[in-house]
Protein backbone atom coordinates (compact mmCIF):
# COMPACT_ATOMS: atom_id res chain seq x y z
CA UNK A 1 0.00 0.00 0.00
CA UNK A 2 2.78 2.52 0.89
CA UNK A 3 3.74 2.57 -3.10
CA UNK A 4 0.49 3.34 -3.91
CA UNK A 5 -0.22 6.42 -1.45
CA UNK A 6 3.37 7.29 -1.63
CA UNK A 7 2.68 7.32 -5.43
CA UNK A 8 -0.68 9.42 -4.94
CA UNK A 9 0.79 12.05 -2.60
CA UNK A 10 3.33 13.01 -5.43
CA UNK A 11 0.38 13.22 -7.53
CA UNK A 12 -1.72 15.56 -5.25
CA UNK A 13 1.88 17.38 -4.05
CA UNK A 14 2.73 17.64 -8.17
CA UNK A 15 -1.29 19.36 -8.63
CA UNK A 16 -0.72 21.59 -5.30
CA UNK A 17 2.21 23.20 -6.89
CA UNK A 18 0.82 23.53 -10.34
CA UNK A 19 -2.17 25.12 -8.93
CA UNK A 20 -0.50 27.66 -6.33
CA UNK A 21 1.79 29.12 -9.20
CA UNK A 22 -1.17 30.18 -11.20
CA UNK A 23 -3.35 33.32 -10.73
CA UNK A 24 -6.90 32.76 -10.50
CA UNK A 25 -7.32 34.15 -14.06
CA UNK A 26 -5.00 31.19 -15.76
CA UNK A 27 -6.22 28.72 -13.53
CA UNK A 28 -10.29 29.42 -15.10
CA UNK A 29 -8.81 30.95 -18.54
CA UNK A 30 -10.52 28.83 -21.01
CA UNK A 31 -7.59 27.33 -23.04
CA UNK A 32 -7.26 26.50 -27.01
CA UNK A 33 -4.84 23.79 -27.21
CA UNK A 34 -7.62 22.35 -24.27
CA UNK A 35 -10.38 22.67 -27.19
CA UNK A 36 -11.58 25.61 -24.77
CA UNK A 37 -11.52 23.75 -21.31
CA UNK A 38 -9.73 25.29 -18.31
CA UNK A 39 -6.90 24.29 -16.01
CA UNK A 40 -9.46 24.07 -13.22
CA UNK A 41 -12.34 22.04 -15.18
CA UNK A 42 -9.23 19.54 -16.12
CA UNK A 43 -7.98 19.40 -12.30
CA UNK A 44 -11.92 19.00 -10.95
CA UNK A 45 -12.46 16.40 -13.29
CA UNK A 46 -9.59 14.94 -11.93
CA UNK A 47 -10.08 15.36 -8.60
CA UNK A 48 -13.90 14.55 -8.06
CA UNK A 49 -12.48 10.34 -9.48
CA UNK A 50 -10.88 10.51 -5.65
CA UNK A 51 -13.71 12.09 -4.35
CA UNK A 52 -15.83 8.94 -5.88
CA UNK A 53 -13.37 6.73 -4.50
CA UNK A 54 -14.22 8.13 -1.06
CA UNK A 55 -17.89 8.06 -1.14
CA UNK A 56 -17.60 4.82 -2.19
CA UNK A 57 -14.69 3.61 0.55
CA UNK A 58 -17.40 5.18 2.87
CA UNK A 59 -20.83 3.06 1.50
CA UNK A 60 -19.19 0.20 -0.38
CA UNK A 61 -20.18 1.73 -3.98
CA UNK A 62 -18.28 3.48 -6.31
CA UNK A 63 -19.79 5.23 -9.45
CA UNK A 64 -17.49 7.40 -11.31
CA UNK A 65 -20.63 8.84 -13.08
CA UNK A 66 -21.94 10.14 -10.50
CA UNK A 67 -19.67 13.12 -9.81
CA UNK A 68 -21.11 16.18 -8.78
CA UNK A 69 -19.12 19.06 -11.34
CA UNK A 70 -18.20 20.92 -8.59
CA UNK A 71 -17.66 24.48 -10.28
CA UNK A 72 -16.80 25.72 -6.93
CA UNK A 73 -13.73 23.56 -7.66
CA UNK A 74 -12.85 24.21 -11.18
CA UNK A 75 -13.52 28.13 -10.51
CA UNK A 76 -11.50 29.03 -7.27
CA UNK A 77 -8.52 28.08 -6.58
CA UNK A 78 -8.38 28.25 -2.85
CA UNK A 79 -11.24 25.74 -2.74
CA UNK A 80 -9.15 23.44 -5.16
CA UNK A 81 -6.48 23.37 -2.78
CA UNK A 82 -8.83 22.77 0.12
CA UNK A 83 -10.05 19.40 -1.81
CA UNK A 84 -6.34 18.46 -2.68
CA UNK A 85 -5.61 18.97 1.02
CA UNK A 86 -9.00 16.63 2.17
CA UNK A 87 -8.14 14.27 -0.42
CA UNK A 88 -4.50 13.64 0.15
CA UNK A 89 -6.09 12.93 4.07
CA UNK A 90 -8.37 10.24 3.01
CA UNK A 91 -5.52 8.74 1.07
CA UNK A 92 -3.27 9.13 4.22
CA UNK A 93 -6.10 7.32 6.17
CA UNK A 94 -6.43 4.27 4.52
CA UNK A 95 -4.05 1.64 4.66
CA UNK A 96 -6.07 -1.50 4.11
CA UNK A 97 -7.71 -3.26 1.27
CA UNK A 98 -11.59 -3.16 1.01
CA UNK A 99 -13.78 -5.32 -1.02
CA UNK A 100 -16.09 -2.64 -2.97
CA UNK A 101 -18.65 -2.55 -6.16
CA UNK A 102 -18.23 -0.59 -8.91
CA UNK A 103 -21.03 0.59 -10.81
CA UNK A 104 -20.39 1.46 -14.85
CA UNK A 105 -23.26 2.05 -17.58
CA UNK A 106 -21.83 2.44 -21.06
CA UNK A 107 -25.00 2.72 -22.94
CA UNK A 108 -25.61 6.38 -23.52
CA UNK A 109 -28.76 6.01 -23.93
CA UNK A 110 -29.93 4.09 -20.80
CA UNK A 111 -29.55 4.15 -17.08
CA UNK A 112 -28.76 0.76 -16.62
CA UNK A 113 -25.93 -0.07 -14.71
CA UNK A 114 -23.62 -2.43 -14.30
CA UNK A 115 -22.03 -3.72 -11.12
CA UNK A 116 -18.30 -5.20 -11.28
CA UNK A 117 -16.03 -6.82 -8.19
CA UNK A 118 -13.59 -4.33 -7.02
CA UNK A 119 -11.62 -3.22 -4.35
CA UNK A 120 -9.94 -0.03 -2.77
CA UNK A 121 -6.39 -1.07 -3.80
CA UNK A 122 -7.72 -1.37 -7.88
CA UNK A 123 -9.46 1.85 -7.67
CA UNK A 124 -6.47 4.15 -6.34
CA UNK A 125 -4.54 2.68 -8.86
CA UNK A 126 -7.34 3.14 -11.56
CA UNK A 127 -7.01 7.32 -10.25
CA UNK A 128 -3.44 7.43 -10.03
CA UNK A 129 -3.38 6.34 -13.79
CA UNK A 130 -6.39 8.75 -14.29
CA UNK A 131 -4.66 11.49 -12.72
CA UNK A 132 -1.39 11.24 -14.53
CA UNK A 133 -3.31 11.45 -17.49
CA UNK A 134 -5.18 14.45 -16.97
CA UNK A 135 -1.99 16.04 -15.61
CA UNK A 136 -0.66 15.37 -19.14
CA UNK A 137 -3.06 17.09 -20.64
CA UNK A 138 -3.31 20.07 -17.99
CA UNK A 139 0.59 20.52 -18.63
CA UNK A 140 0.04 21.22 -22.21
CA UNK A 141 -2.92 23.84 -21.01
CA UNK A 142 -0.68 25.78 -18.39
CA UNK A 143 2.34 25.70 -20.78
CA UNK A 144 -0.33 27.73 -22.68
CA UNK A 145 -2.02 29.53 -20.32
CA UNK A 146 0.70 30.28 -17.58
CA UNK A 147 4.25 29.97 -19.07
CA UNK A 148 5.64 31.26 -16.34
CA UNK A 149 4.63 28.73 -14.46
CA UNK A 150 7.93 25.89 -13.52
CA UNK A 151 6.03 22.41 -13.85
CA UNK A 152 8.25 19.38 -13.71
CA UNK A 153 9.51 17.49 -16.09
CA UNK A 154 7.78 14.04 -14.86
CA UNK A 155 4.70 16.08 -14.33
CA UNK A 156 1.71 13.84 -15.80
CA UNK A 157 4.36 11.20 -16.63
CA UNK A 158 3.82 7.56 -15.89
CA UNK A 159 6.42 5.69 -13.56
CA UNK A 160 6.84 3.48 -16.17
CA UNK A 161 7.71 6.37 -18.72
CA UNK A 162 10.45 7.62 -16.08
CA UNK A 163 11.88 3.95 -15.70
CA UNK A 164 12.31 3.78 -19.25
CA UNK A 165 13.78 6.87 -19.70
CA UNK A 166 16.33 5.91 -17.19
CA UNK A 167 16.97 3.03 -18.69
CA UNK A 168 17.72 4.67 -21.96
CA UNK A 169 19.91 7.48 -20.33
CA UNK A 170 21.71 4.64 -18.85
CA UNK A 171 22.46 2.98 -21.71
CA UNK A 172 23.55 5.97 -23.84
CA UNK A 173 26.47 6.50 -21.02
Amino acid sequence: MSQLSNACNTILDQLSDAVTQLTEDEFTRPSKTLSGSSIGQHLRHTLEFFICLEKGWNSGLINYDKREHDKLVENDKDVALLTLNRIRQFIIGQSTNKSLLLEVGYDPTSDENVSVQTNYFRELTYNIEHAVHHMAIMKIGICEVAPHALIPENFGVAASTIRHRGEIMAGAH
